[in-house]
């Protein structure tokens, strides 16, 4: 529902406060209820999301920036988060879904998240948004629609994209330089926006070495990245915490990776038609 370990701890932790002062006695269905109220906290936690993008991102610039803290990296209880269980968080149900859902509004991402991933009926979750049931079925269906994605490429084109794409994020987490040089055209050219660092103009850098060193300066981060359907090709989503910072998209010619482009600007992400590639993370997460 949020997308974080972390946002999650808070979630329960103000659920049990509710549930500390409420009065359960004559509650008769004690798991509806408990339900009802921590999808109601989620709620309002994803309505108070702003788009707070106060800090800089290193690497993917070509030129290996400095690293940064990770935003939000401390919950509400001022509990460290672990980056290498955010991490399996967000293989465990699919990093380009977590994306995907952070682009719905609240009440469709809730709506989504309970009926489709947990059986909730419609007329369950209509006064959690207050919604109608045919009012929240619609929305859960306009978001299944964001989540499946689409694209006009043949099947076997995104398979080679998905191979080459798979290919590089496994260099970059890996820290496996050659194997990185050998995935990029000789003349390969990277434009990143004013965003990625930020810089007062956006920042254009070319050759297969050049682009390889920016890309392993974002090592660390690449562990919070994944292959993701954009404007209907193969591209890779940045996603610290299940928040999306940025999007790779590649440009391929035989098989190599002949120009990346590299989207943090606010406006331009939300423009991004994103989805998932298949159905496979969707239906892993016990999607129907």
């Amino acid at each position: 529902m949020l997308g974080s370990l972390s946002e999650a701890d808070d979630a329960l932790q103000e659920a049990w406060l509710r549930v500390d002062r409420a009065d359960t006695g004559e509650v008769e269905n004690l798991g509806g209820w408990l339900t009802t109220v921590v999808a109601r906290v989620c709620l309002n936690m994803l309505r108070a999301r702003g788009n707070r993008r106060e800090d800089p991102l290193d690497g993917f610039d070509g030129r290996g920036s400095d690293p940064v803290p990770e935003r939000g990296s401390v919950n509400a209880a001022g509990a460290g988060v672990d980056p290498e269980q955010e991490a399996l968080m967000a293989d465990s149900v699919g990093l380009a879904l977590l994306v995907v859902l952070d682009t719905l509004a609240p009440a469709e991402r809730l709506a989504f998240v309970l009926h489709d991933m947990f059986a909730v009926p419609f007329d369950q979750i209509a006064p959690m948004i207050e919604k109608t049931p045919a009012a929240t079925r619609q929305l859960a269906s306009r978001a299944r629609r964001r989540v499946k994605g689409g694209s006009p490429l043949p099947a076997a084109d995104l398979t080679r994209q998905r191979r080459v794409v798979d290919a590089f994020l496994a260099a970059t987490r890996g820290g496996d330089f050659d194997a990185l040089v050998t995935l990029l055209h000789p003349d390969v050219v990277l434009r990143a926006d004013r965003w990625v660092v930020p810089s007062p103009e956006p920042i254009v850098v070319s050759g297969a070495q050049t682009v390889a060193e920016g890309a392993m300066a974002a090592m660390q981060r690449a562990r919070s990245t994944g292959p993701a359907l954009v404007n209907g090709a193969v591209g890779l989503a940045m996603a610290p915490l299940g928040r999306l910072f940025l999007v790779l998209r590649f440009t391929m010619a035989d098989d190599l990776i002949t120009a990346i482009e590299v989207i943090a600007e606010p406006d331009r992400l939300r423009d991004l038609d994103l989805g998932v590639l298949d159905e496979d993370e969707w239906t892993n997460s016990g999607g129907r």
